[in-house]
């Protein structure tokens, strides 16, 4: 289940890379995606196509550095959604998807701070 939602090799990476703040890059994306998240919601029932694009953009990104491939192609498909002028209901839907796909990522983040935190 871990690797079908968190890339293994980019975990590995980031771990290699951050050394001691692994576990705080953990913590400041898990924050930062409920802020995302929050955010495109107010966007979505706000009716902001473009807001909602550049949101889904940058937590694409953001979620592709993590690892969290799944979660970044969620992104990306409400950011064309939006780009194309979806209906609300829509991009709510795609929105819905992100949120459940979050709630998994972040238990498996959460288990993973809890394997590298000292």
């Amino acid at each position: 289940m871990f690797s079908t939602h968190l890339d293994p090799d980019t975990l590995a990476t980031l771990r290699d890379c951050m050394e001691e703040e692994y576990v705080g890059l953990i913590d400041t994306f898990l924050a930062d995606c409920d802020e995302r998240i929050a955010a495109l919601k107010r966007s979505v029932i706000g009716g902001d196509a473009e807001q909602v694009r550049q949101l889904a953009h940058s937590f694409k990104g953001s979620a592709g550095n993590m690892g969290a491939g799944p979660l970044a192609q969620l992104c990306k498909d409400v950011e064309e959604g939006a780009r194309r002028r979806a209906s609300t209901a829509e991009l709510a839907m795609g929105l819905a998807a992100i949120e459940r796909e979050f709630a998994i990522v972040r238990i498996l983040f959460k288990v993973e701070r809890q394997r590298y935190a000292t």
